[in-house]
């Protein structure tokens, strides 16, 4: 353990008595002139420096964003103005078309409309055609049956005449009884 204290010793700069207790450089009487005549220089060179090269150049980096972004905004409102026009546009587009639409729906509507109804005139004309020949058809056949049916009305009175009172009577009686009847 002596050898390690020797070797400790030995390794420790010597300061000499008359540094100890002045106390903090700076803070020394008679380096305080030097010090401040130092200060003082770097303080200028340091605002020279800064004045004449950095100071143009972060102004310079400044204006040119600045001016970056004036320009940036200046074509977005242009894009913006374009897009609004164009917009603009397709809703004019979008609401022509619409209205051609419209009027091209009607103008079919209402061409179908008279199309279904000259079809209808036809075919009612067709029908009142048809309807009035069946008519016709209809009373010839109501004339044939009622002339079958005064017939058929005299053999029919004649026979139950005839079974009533076992003789047969006169078709002429018989046939204007009929008429008498039919005419009521």
């Amino acid at each position: 353990m002596a050898q390690k204290n020797a070797t400790q010793i030995e390794a420790t700069e010597h300061i000499p008595q008359s540094e100890h207790g002045g106390g903090f450089p700076p803070f020394q009487k008679d380096t305080f002139p030097s010090q401040i005549l130092w200060l003082a220089f770097f303080f200028i060179a340091l605002y020279l420096l800064m004045s004449r090269i950095g100071l143009p150049r972060v102004g310079g980096i400044l204006e040119n964003r600045q001016r970056h972004i004036d320009d940036d905004i200046s074509e977005a409102e242009r894009l913006k103005k374009e897009s609004d026009e164009a917009l603009a546009g397709y809703e004019k587009s979008l609401a022509d078309a619409r209205n051609r639409a419209q009027t091209l729906a009607n103008e079919t509507r209402q061409r179908q409309a008279a199309e279904a109804e000259a079809t209808r005139k036809v075919l009612d004309a067709k029908l009142q055609t048809q309807i009035a020949d069946a008519e016709k058809a209809i009373a010839a056949r109501k004339s044939a049956a009622m002339a079958n049916v005064r017939g058929i009305a005299t053999d029919a009175a004649a026979a139950i005449v005839e079974r009533l009172i076992g003789t047969a009577p006169p078709a002429r009686e018989v046939e204007s009884a009929v008429a008498d009847v039919l005419k009521r």
